[in-house]
């Protein structure tokens, strides 16, 4: 019949999806209407390492105390974890041997001193002192007396003396033997007990024999579980098992004095269930059941059947003769029962306000620890497990929390109970969806946290500040000008050399003419021949720039430092044309230097000065195939001329780097800068 629906629904699309196992489930291909009854990463909680790790952070979501609800707990395959069980173990050995002095000082306070020539069965008083010490010493560090000392010590008690002291610890505890003198300690271990028991929540359930449980850290239904009441069996497990590390088991102090039916252990299954992780939303099932152990409860043994009360172990031994009749043959009772039981011990109110209250409060901080870790997922849902142990004053510690709890009809109570569970968790999940006031069986609604409140829009403008981070510039391959508009230069007359010269732009020809006026006809002879070889220059210089059209160039190079301030293209011409008086075409920038400007009115020909035109072609413009040697004047005897500025009209400068010299002076209408010629190799230094 299974074969013959799986066959039906096999192309089907499933909108809610129930399974026993998570990793069945594929949560990243679900689609928001699906539903499914897991979570994903819920192993945070439901393992023994993830809940033993975080509860340990619970400070950060309530002020409860995770000792006051939940056994302690250590990873035995960390090292410092497995040093803290050992320090505890020790410790939990001191006050456990203070209970017993002060339990069996009254029935042995009169016989002990008849035995003193049986040295097999006594210990030294010194093992009470040790215990006493110890137990102070962990006072002292909670009241933080210890920061007081400042001599350096060594350790209260060495490793040495501790191997003595639990062996005559378990001489005196396990094996029933006397410690001498024990009855003059009576008050100081009782004293000292008081001051323990506010210090350490847990110290009414630890016991007399310091048992602890093992438990693998990934299973369930009470697998691989051992006891354990001797410290160097533990650590010897731990070192001879490679797979305890790996498999991340834990070390749990068991509950020795917990609440006893009939003399019978038993814990409780609670059920619990999510609906949503973000806000959270918890679930809390009215009913539960009891699951009692087939042997009497002793110390004295630690055999699975005497302390493991899981249904998949008790169920293969067979209850004792020497159990109580009263307890039920199946080893269950409902939670009705229980209750009927201690309204016969007179304690039926404590159900509600201690038992009940106690395992909804440790469920809710448990989640509370794990709700980050946990992918929350809407159209999800997913039912829990909790065990609890109750102790002698009815309040729950939780053991552990199962995911996919088993609904087995093993027994009339779970017969009646798991089908019940299954169809309320159908009426919270389905029936509210669309009817929030809808009937929800026996699941009542214990913690929604309340939602986060998003702050409203405003409509704040966001500022964004900060520097402008520039585009890199190319490097300047050449110095060029470029006659548009007129340059007037004028060569002063108190240096040597006094020349005057012309350059003018022939559209037709594109050819240069220079004319220097000279003092004397030798001068005069060697201006001209210096006029050729420029014009020859020239020539070969626009023969390398065919893609330039009516345009004539001069290359400038400065044998002075570099200039300090590069001049800038700006692609606003029109703008700037206005603010400096200039006439500019549209499509024309401008040149605007950094750290000096040139009076930009327009020329004053006297008549008899010649006017020489030049302006610069910008860089990017174009772009150069190969780099031109730059050519200047390259024979020019005797001190370089100085040309004095009159004014200057640019249309176009770009990529230019003019040399600025720091003995000039500039004037508001005639500006004064010195010129000078680099040779080829000097240019080539530069870059």
């Amino acid at each position: 019949m299974y074969d013959l629906m799986s066959r039906l629904v096999r192309n089907e699309t499933t909108y809610f999806h129930w399974t026993l196992r998570r990793d069945y489930v594929d949560f990243r291909s679900l689609r928001n209407e699906q539903m499914t009854n897991h979570y994903a990463n819920s192993g945070t909680f439901t393992t023994k390492v993830g809940l033993c790790v975080n509860l340990r952070n619970l400070q950060w979501f309530d002020t409860a105390d995770p000792d006051t609800f939940f056994p302690r707990c250590y990873r035995l395959g960390t090292e410092d974890e497995k040093q803290a069980f050992i320090d505890d173990f020790r410790k939990t050995a001191c006050t456990s041997l203070l209970q017993h002095v002060v339990k069996t000082s009254r029935w042995r306070r009169d016989g002990a001193e008849d035995l003193d020539n049986v040295e097999h069965r006594f210990v030294g008083p010194e093992l009470i002192d040790t215990a006493l010490h110890v137990c102070q010493e962990f006072l002292n560090i909670l009241d933080h007396r210890d920061i007081d000392v400042t001599v350096e010590t060594s350790a209260s008690v060495e490793e040495q003396h501790w191997v003595e002291f639990l062996q005559d610890y378990y001489m005196v505890v396990h094996k029933g033997a006397l410690i001498r003198g024990s009855s003059v300690f009576v008050e100081r271990c009782q004293a000292t007990l008081n001051k323990m028991q506010e210090a350490c929540p847990q110290l009414d359930t630890d016991g007399l024999k310091n048992i602890w449980i093992i438990k693998p850290g990934a299973k369930s239904r009470g697998r691989g579980i051992m006891c354990i009441n001797r410290l160097e069996e533990i650590l010897a497990l731990v070192d001879s098992d490679r797979a305890l590390t790996e498999s991340k088991w834990v070390v749990q102090k068991y509950v020795e004095c917990p609440l006893l039916v009939h003399g019978t252990k038993f814990d409780i299954r609670q059920w619990f269930l999510i609906t949503d992780w973000n806000p959270l939303t918890v679930w809390f099932y009215s009913e539960c059941y009891l699951r009692f152990s087939t042997q009497p409860y002793s110390t004295n043994t630690l055999d699975s059947s005497v302390h493991l009360c899981n249904t998949s172990i008790q169920k293969h031994f067979q209850p004792s003769s020497e159990r109580h009749p009263a307890v039920p043959v199946e080893n269950m009772w409902s939670c009705s029962q229980f209750r009927a039981y201690l309204q016969q011990q007179g304690r039926g109110a404590e159900w509600e306000s201690v038992v009940v209250t106690g395992m909804q409060q440790a469920v809710v901080r448990t989640l509370q620890t794990a709700q980050d870790l946990v992918e929350p997922r809407k159209a999800s849902f997913e039912l829990y497990g909790a065990d609890f142990v109750l102790g002698r004053d009815l309040k729950p510690w939780l053991l552990e929390i199962n995911a996919s709890p088993t609904m087995a009809c093993s027994t009339s109570v779970t017969a009646r109970l798991c089908p019940a569970v299954q169809l309320d968790i159908l009426r919270v999940v389905l029936d509210r969806r669309t009817d929030p006031s809808a009937y929800t069986g026996g699941f009542q609604l214990i913690f929604k946290q309340a939602a986060v409140e998003v702050p409203p829009y405003v409509g704040v403008n966001l500022l964004v500040e900060g520097a402008p981070v520039r585009r890199s510039r190319h490097r300047l391959q050449k110095q060029t000008v470029f006659s548009s508009p007129t340059l007037a230069i004028h060569f002063s007359p108190d240096r040597s050399l006094s020349e005057k010269v012309e350059m003018t732009q022939k559209p037709s020809s594109q050819r240069y003419a220079l004319t220097a006026f000279c003092h004397s006809g030798k001068e005069k002879h060697t201006a001209e021949e210096k006029n050729r070889q420029l014009t020859t220059s020239f020539q070969r210089e626009r023969e390398g720039r065919t893609n330039i059209q009516n345009t004539s160039c001069v290359d400038i190079a400065c044998r002075s430092l570099p200039c300090e301030h590069p001049s800038m293209v700006h692609t606003e011409p029109q703008r700037k044309a206005r603010r400096l008086g200039l006439g500019l075409g549209a499509k024309v920038a401008t040149l605007v230097p950094r750290s000096f400007s040139f009076s930009l009115s327009p020329p004053v020909n006297t008549g008899h000065q010649p006017l020489v035109s030049r302006s610069v072609l910008p860089q990017t413009a174009f772009k150069l195939q190969q780099r031109s040697p730059i050519r200047g004047f390259p024979s020019l005897p005797g001190p370089l001329p100085t040309m004095e500025v009159f004014s200057l009209q640019p249309s176009i400068v770009s990529g230019t780097t003019a040399c600025r010299n720091p003995h000039l002076s500039f004037h508001h209408s005639v500006h004064k800068r010195q010129l000078f010629r680099c040779t080829e190799e000097h240019e080539n230094d530069r870059y």
